[in-house]
């Protein structure tokens, strides 16, 4: 069964809470804190695996949990850190965020795109801090510690996309299961009615010099970028592709339709669809030449190209480099045509990965790209004044200072305000008009603004 697209519920695991411990032993009548932290909640991780072909064991099971952290002891005994829950998604797979109320996905967090690629789509809360990291000069002995931070959840979307080299499109019972099945070992289900191919199939095809993927994208038909037909569930696997191997029926088909009228729709559906797949490079195969009279349509075919080709250089005569569409006629029945189109298939993907190669050398690590792009996220906060001198602060890193904050404990309370003001809050509250005395509210807390007067040291 392949299975393109599926919706789950991901949750970290919680951090353990930091320990509030003396160390007390014979002849040592005032020891000092040594209470531990605690431990690190697991991530929840989607990492890409070439051997995961679909998104099948996320079809039944929809929620899945990391391991939480363990709380701190006194003696500086830390807490374990969870184990991080990895999850098995196959290369081409896009993740967003996804809005389970409004049934709609939202921002894009990755697109693992290469093997091994990771992505943290629920980050493990963080392990509340033991009483010794709160020692200064003038706290000797603070009597509070930190809470292990909540962890985080969300509901995600996970949209596969075929990673294929070339990609057969065309209007439906145009022959493309048949050529697929005629290039590769692929044994698609092969029929004499529209829309046999339900799911796109893949085909590995073999060279003397080069190998490459190609996918039968089940067929498109006219209004398939507004969702006609299946047109958008089968539109994406089209984008991942670097060659368009674009099919024509030679015969026109059960309704007789023009090959030249159908190539001139499925690139406007195409282009409709994604704005960069105008300019994918396309091979035309003109499919069932082993019919009768198909030999009027194979010149329309080379006329048509050949004026395209002219436009495209304005009338001026082709340079040595320049590479118009190549068109090739096939019979996927009898075999005829098909080594050329393949070998002329596998050259040209071989040139398009080489390009990509060169491009791609100096990229940094993927993983390491979506990690900081969700660091820079947590990082920012926003002030929203509510009226009535009430205000609102949003952001994950102050919400995280809020939860792991111990609100029966003065001291613990008095350190947080402290780290706001380090963290810009404050200033960004007086930038909105915050004065002494006005509410302000981080989740579900809510306090009185009073502007910092500290002349305590620096804590960590």
């Amino acid at each position: 069964m392949f299975i393109d697209q599926v919706h789950i519920y991901v949750k970290a695991g919680d951090g353990g809470a930091g320990c509030t411990s003396f160390r007390r032993e014979a002849f040592v009548p005032k020891g000092g804190p040594d209470g531990g932290d605690g431990g690190q909640g697991g991530d929840v991780i989607l990492e890409a695996d070439h051997s995961v072909s679909s998104l099948i064991d996320y079809r039944f099971k929809h929620h899945f949990k990391a391991k939480r952290g363990t709380h701190g002891k006194g003696s500086r005994m830390h807490g374990a850190n969870g184990e991080d829950l990895i999850l098995k998604v196959p290369v081409g797979t896009q993740v967003k965020a996804y809005d389970e109320e409004k049934r709609e996905a939202g921002l894009l967090l990755a697109d693992l795109t290469h093997d091994g690629e990771r992505v943290i789509v629920a980050k493990g809360g963080q392990g509340g801090r033991g009483n010794i990291h709160f020692v200064t000069s003038t706290r000797r002995a603070p009597a509070f510690s930190e809470l292990g931070e909540p962890a985080e959840e969300a509901w995600i979307e996970l949209e596969m996309k075929l990673m294929a080299d070339a990609a057969l499109v065309g209007m439906p019972s145009v022959g493309k299961s048949s050529l697929i099945a005629r290039m590769s070992a692929a044994r698609p289900k092969i029929a004499e009615y529209p829309f046999t191919t339900l799911v796109p199939n893949l085909g590995m095809v073999y060279t003397e010099e080069h190998s490459f993927v190609v996918a039968d994208v089940p067929g498109l038909i006219e209004g398939a970028a507004e969702g006609k037909g299946l047109g958008h569930e089968f539109l994406r696997h089209v984008e991942r592709t670097a060659l368009i191997l674009h099919v024509l029926d030679a015969t026109g088909g059960w309704e007789d339709r023009d090959p030249l009228d159908d190539l001139i729709k499925i690139n406007l559906e195409l282009e409709r669809h994604a704005a960069e797949l105008k300019d994918r490079p396309q091979i035309i195969v003109l499919n069932k030449v082993d019919a009768a009279d198909t030999a009027g349509i194979q010149q329309r075919l080379k006329d048509y190209l050949k004026k395209q080709a002219l436009e495209a250089v304005d009338g001026n005569e082709f340079s040595d480099d320049f590479n118009p569409t190549q068109l090739f006629c096939v019979s996927a029945l009898t075999g005829a045509g098909i080594d050329s189109l393949i070998a002329a298939t596998a050259q040209k993907v071989f040139e398009l990965r080489a390009a990509a190669a060169s491009l791609s050398a100096s990229t940094p690590q993927y993983d390491q790209v979506w990690e900081r792009q969700r660091v820079k996220r947590d990082q920012e906060f926003e002030v929203f004044p509510l009226g009535g001198q009430v205000f609102v602060v949003e952001g994950k890193a102050i919400e995280r200072m809020v939860l792991q904050t111990e609100w029966d404990n003065e001291e613990a309370i008095a350190y947080l305000q402290r780290r706001l003001e380090r963290k810009g809050v404050e200033k960004a509250l007086i930038e909105a008009g915050a004065r002494d005395g006005d509410e302000i509210r981080i989740l579900n807390r809510a306090f009185a603004f009073e502007r910092a007067g500290y002349d305590e040291e620096e804590e960590a």
